[in-house]
């Protein structure tokens, strides 16, 4: 699910020419490989390189490959670091635990395997929600925070909506499987997909996620989409979205730095260079801070 805000985008804010690596240990070569964390094993890809380190966290079942366009429009200036969460993509292994907790936790593991201190996380849909989480925990190993189309409070869940999910699960669920080899799908059984929903949908919820994005005490910036999602019916992503309004008004650090025309499926695609924008904004501000 998703939100929206009638904001529109700023003016462009200064671009740092040569954004410079926050308390990162020397060793930031380019780099692929297996990062083990619990259970499992995580598929990372590291561009190595002396800039802001940019951590991307994905959708709830999508893959690393569709933050390309965003980090071909931001260039070899920042650091970046992608990976395919638990039972997603093709290299990332099954786990017994698809928790939000666990895809916290995974950013941890992430940034420390490859020796990162400090980073500027930038979630799309789950993974928005993902990156307000480690943000508002960690403000000091947070550049800041892009979170796109997502992470919107807002009381979208009831009996009803959980029925829904799991109807809409069980009915993919013969050919699910089938995508497997291709990366397409996650390597989890519709009922674990169901439940990793069921869970965001809880987590979306004023009370839960209120209070989490009042926490955060770093620059934060989100990039909101129009139109509908995967699952939703009428208006509804554009009534979460409105949730923003009473979110900045509470946070000084938080903004809406785009609203753009693309839908939620299709804002990574068609407007990567608004996301990109953000991240230039967010780590200008810190550059100032700092």
């Amino acid at each position: 699910m998703t939100q929206n805000s009638n904001h529109s985008t700023p003016s462009n804010p200064s671009t740092p020419s040569n954004p410079s690596t926050p308390s990162n240990r020397s060793d930031s070569s380019k780099w692929t490989g297996m990062v083990p964390v619990d259970d499992t094993a995580l598929a990372v890809t590291d561009t190595g390189g002396p800039g802001v380190p940019v951590v991307y966290l994905n959708g709830q079942f999508a893959t690393q490959g569709y933050w390309a366009r965003v980090i071909a429009e931001l260039g070899p200036r920042w650091r970046h670091i992608t990976y395919d969460e638990r039972a997603r993509g093709r290299k990332s292994k099954r786990s017994a635990d698809y928790s939000f907790e666990a895809a916290v936790r995974d950013v941890d593991a992430v940034l420390a395997a490859r020796g990162v201190d400090r980073a500027l996380v930038v979630g799309w849909s789950y993974g928005a929600f993902v990156a307000a989480h480690w943000a508002s925990r960690n403000p000091e190993r947070t550049v800041g925070a892009v979170l796109v189309d997502g992470a919107q409070p807002y009381d979208w869940f009831d009996d009803a909506m959980e029925q829904r999910i799991r109807k809409l699960f069980r009915r993919m669920g013969w050919f699910l499987p089938l995508l497997r080899p291709t990366g397409l799908t996650p390597r989890m059984t519709a009922e674990e997909q169901a439940e990793s929903n069921i869970e965001l949908g809880k987590l979306a919820r004023e009370r839960e996620l209120g209070p989490v994005l009042d926490g955060i005490t770093v620059p934060a910036r989100y990039v909101v989409a129009s139109g509908t999602s995967f699952g939703s019916r009428g208006d509804e992503q554009e009534r979460i979205r409105a949730s923003l309004d009473a979110v900045t008004a509470r946070n000084a650090n938080i903004k809406v730095s785009a609203k753009v025309a693309s839908n939620h499926g299709a804002i990574l695609k068609k407007d990567f260079s608004a996301i990109a924008e953000a991240v230039r904004e967010v780590t200008a501000l810190d550059g100032e801070k700092r």
